[in-house]
């Protein structure tokens, strides 16, 4: 019988996990932007944006489905092994078509052909993207496992990274290495599919009944994508590698900080698909209101911390040469707070609710700002216009689903208390400039990032604690507690 983990457990798990992709980048980031410079890494940005469209197409929408879909049968080992295989036939054929789309672009498209070798390395990930079958993980919740084997193989990147990437023109070797970095323990989640699944035919196949919501998950997935990836191409293409390069400087931070903000909410989607099928209305509503507070809780502090030090953070991982991304990084930050909440809004209480044609259309609409702003402020602004359009996008998109959740989010708006998160940045915001302006005028960027974030974050938690902020008294409080009684029985 497997062994269901808690919420706490699988969050601290995921966190780990996502922890990781913000030190690893902390260690190579830095590293490979001054080796690869603006261009070699404009390459990079560029060739994994393209690779993500087709894997995107050739996945469907399955991530996603493929976890509300497993989670609702993860009970009955007969019912889950039949859902997977029906699902990995869908996406088996798929990838196949796209795979040969893929190679007629690499010969007509005339941007692809000059980078063919790193586009025909990179696509490997689209492979590994379906044998790795994430999703059924996900739904059953093991999350140990997916953290221990990520950081395994992430690990094994950074050594590669150092050992073989010394040059400019080593980016197609670089591509490679991030291919084996973020999915290569896929191929280990492959062979042990057996431990969970029938691998045996079972018969019986019905793979209608996955197509329309798949249909649907994968419209979703293309429309997110056109302001999470379009704008980089379409950097690329209109403004040329060295544009692209500072955007992706200034998106790699954005990125790092929302996969932490959406920790919780990545574990939340296969427990309350669950809670959904098995009729626990009381759970869903209790665990959605606590998602939303920690969101806003985590996202607030760090979209205004980064804000404020966006110059020293660009210096700190990018290099002086891509001070030009500043302005692009002070703008898309905030989409650190909207991709929170839309994550919550969206993945987590609509999704489990048979709500995704909702989620559909607010992207879409998201989408449509998107390439409309990127068209008229690419040509003028840069980097600049494209993060603009980034950050109109994601509101828009948190906008449309609060519209359509009003009822629902009328019911736990109890629960849920902005106040104490705004009145706890005031001071810290303001001891954090001082500290800049007075203490650290003539300091090193890593220095002022690393005094300034200790005053700033402990400020603001300190206050949240004397506030009695039912998140921080519950989940902060009770560890600092075990800490000061360890400290006290060493004494």
């Amino acid at each position: 019988m497997r062994k269901e983990r808690s919420v706490t457990f699988n969050f601290i798990m995921n966190f780990i996990l996502t922890a990781s992709s913000f030190i690893f980048p902390f260690i190579t980031f830095p590293y490979v932007s001054r080796i690869l410079l603006p261009v070699g890494n404009g390459k990079i940005a560029s060739a994994t944006a393209v690779i993500t469209y087709f894997s995107m197409v050739s996945m469907l929408g399955i991530p996603t489905y493929g976890i509300r879909a497993c989670a609702q049968v993860r009970d009955d080992k007969e019912r889950l092994s039949r859902t997977v295989q029906e699902i990995l036939i869908i996406n088996g054929v798929m990838t196949i078509i796209v795979y040969i789309v893929f190679a007629i672009s690499l010969q007509v498209v005339p941007k692809f052909a000059q980078d063919r070798a790193l586009l025909l390395i990179m696509s490997t990930t689209i492979f590994l993207n379906v044998i790795g079958v994430s999703w059924l993980y996900a739904a059953l919740e093991e999350y140990a496992y997916i953290t221990i084997i990520s950081l395994v193989f992430k690990l094994l990147g950074v050594i590669l990274m150092f050992l073989f990437v010394h040059d400019q023109q080593d980016y197609v070797i670089y591509g490679g290495i991030t291919v084996i970095s973020n999915v290569g323990s896929y191929v280990f989640n492959f062979l042990r599919l057996g431990n969970y699944i029938t691998l045996k035919p079972v018969g019986n196949y019905n793979v209608k009944r996955h197509w329309k919501p798949i249909v649907v998950f994968c419209a979703m997935t293309i429309a997110t994508s056109i302001y999470t990836n379009l704008d980089t191409v379409m950097l690329n293409f209109i403004s040329g590698d060295e544009q692209a390069g500072y955007y992706s400087a200034a998106v790699k931070v954005k990125t790092i900080l929302t996969g932490l903000v959406t920790s919780l909410g990545a574990v939340l989607l296969p427990r309350l698909s669950y809670y959904i099928e098995k009729g626990m209305k009381e759970e869903f509503r209790r665990m959605a209101s606590y998602a939303l507070c920690f969101v806003t809780m985590i996202a607030l502090p760090v979209t205004v911390y980064f804000m404020m030090f966006a110059g020293e953070s660009v210096r700190l991982f990018s290099g002086v040469a891509y001070e030009p991304a500043i302005p692009s990084m002070c703008i898309i930050m905030p989409t650190v707070l909207f991709i929170g909440l839309s994550n919550i809004l969206g993945m987590q209480i609509l999704i489990p609710t048979d709500g995704e044609k909702k989620v559909l259309e607010s992207v879409i609409i998201g989408g449509i700002v998107d390439l409309i702003l990127n068209l008229l402020l690419i040509p003028r602004m840069g980097a600049a216009g494209a993060a603009i359009g980034t950050l109109a996008a994601e509101f828009v998109v948190v906008l449309v689903q609060a519209v359509v959740l009003r009822d629902f989010l009328k019911k736990i708006q109890k629960g849920f208390r902005i106040v104490p998160y705004i009145l706890a940045l005031l001071p810290a915001i303001a001891v954090a400039v001082i500290l800049r302006m007075l203490v650290l005028q003539t300091a090193g960027n890593f220095l002022i990032l690393a005094v300034t974030s200790v005053v700033f974050f402990g400020i603001y938690g300190g206050i949240l604690l004397l506030f009695h902020e039912p998140i921080t008294m519950e989940f902060v409080l009770p560890y600092v507690q075990k800490m000061l009684i360890r400290r006290n029985q060493k004494q």
